[in-house]
């Protein structure tokens, strides 16, 4: 039989919890429930019965009891958190011993494999409150939406909130290279493109460049990677697992990728400069995001970025107010200008970098108005 493996005392240093308390003395078994634990990336305790240590039982977060061990745990004190788990898809009464026990769940392998996985890595990342998560979306080319996304994150990230940026969009040139990190060691895109099921939001993060106190998701310089849509709900999943933000900057086209990430933002900007082609424009991008973002937001991009026409009746550029009844969405605000930023991002400033900077200053104001669990949830 496997050894004994423990795991005693608090929760590590980086919020993780403890692994599961397995009760089984079925080798296979066993076998089974430790290839689970280390594919939710969970380290457990293995006992034979009941912990003899004090507070053994209480305080696992999660208790994996083989139908073997029955007898050997019906005495223990009822709590929450208990799966009693077996092999006999016939066996009726496993049903009754999980009552006897007090067990929340009763799980038959192989069939329950995936749910036990993604329970065992809840426990293990000790999951809170999600990520509040903020999709950026351009309404028409050169509008200034990565610039915003990156600013955001830069923001959340010195106001002390975990941080994620995400670039979902393959064709923009990658949101390293306007944080000056495309040299940063971590992983990019192409890493994940094959990910299937659960990815672990730990170890997600932990992989990832760290820039500006903020972790980014980029693209390498490789040709484009279509990121299926499995990996992007996936990815985006184990972003939102850590807790604090994410900030997603996002392509104008909705595909069935970008149909996956939509599903997983809490709140969208659209950036529209205030020209009338734009606006046409982006009230079609609109209608496209709108079909599964349901809290869609309009930020008033600067007027002459990525210009393609004037104004209506060619009386220059819209005011705030008029582009977001235009497009029938809450006005943000009008992003603002901010001189210089060519040059400071070339010399290793990012866009928000500047705390005292109108783009700063724009950033932090909506996240006052948006509040944000600055530990980041339970994780």
């Amino acid at each position: 039989m496997a050894g004994v493996i423990t795991r005693d005392g608090p929760p590590s240093s980086d919020g993780r919890q403890g692994g599961p308390l397995i009760v089984t003395e079925d080798v296979d078994l066993l076998d089974d429930l430790l290839r689970l634990c280390a594919a939710a990336g969970a380290r457990p305790e293995v006992q034979h019965g009941v912990p003899e240590r004090r507070g053994g039982w209480d305080a696992a977060p999660l208790i994996l009891v083989g139908d073997d061990a029955v007898d050997r745990v019906r005495g223990a004190v009822r709590r929450r958190g208990v799966v009693l788990v077996g092999r006999d898809q016939d066996d009726s009464g496993v049903w009754q011993r999980a009552v006897e026990i007090g067990a929340d769940h009763v799980l038959v392998l192989p069939d329950g494999e995936r749910w036990l996985v993604d329970r065992i890595a809840d426990v293990a990342e000790g999951v809170g409150r999600p990520a509040l998560t903020v999709g950026v979306i351009g309404g028409s080319g050169g509008a200034g939406a990565s610039t915003l996304a990156c600013a955001l994150a830069v923001t959340a990230a010195r106001a002390g909130r975990r941080t994620m940026l995400v670039d979902a969009d393959p064709l923009g040139g990658g949101l390293d290279v306007l944080l000056g990190g495309e040299a940063a060691d971590g992983l990019r895109w192409p890493a994940f493109a094959q990910s299937r099921g659960r990815v672990g939001g730990g170890a997600l993060e932990e992989s990832l460049p760290e820039l500006h106190s903020l972790r980014v998701l980029s693209w390498d310089r490789g040709d484009a990677v279509v990121i299926p849509p499995d990996a992007m709900r996936a990815v985006i999943a184990a972003a939102r697992r850590r807790g604090g933000v994410v900030v997603v900057d996002l392509p104008r086209r909705v595909d069935e990728g970008v149909a996956e990430a939509l599903a997983q933002v809490d709140l969208g900007l659209i950036v529209v400069p205030p020209e009338l082609r734009a606006v046409a424009g982006s009230r079609r991008v609109a209608s496209a995001v709108g079909m599964v973002l349901r809290d869609l937001r309009v930020v008033v991009g600067r007027a002459g970025a990525g210009r393609t026409g004037g104004g209506l009746d060619g009386l220059g550029a819209f005011d705030a107010e008029e582009v977001a009844r235009l497009l029938g969405l809450p006005l943000v605000g009008e992003l603002p200008r901010e001189a210089g930023l060519l040059a400071a991002q070339a010399g290793g400033m990012p866009p928000g970098g500047a705390a005292r900077g109108p783009l700063a200053r724009f950033c932090t104001a909506f996240w006052d108005r948006v509040p944000v669990d600055v530990t980041g949830g339970g994780s």
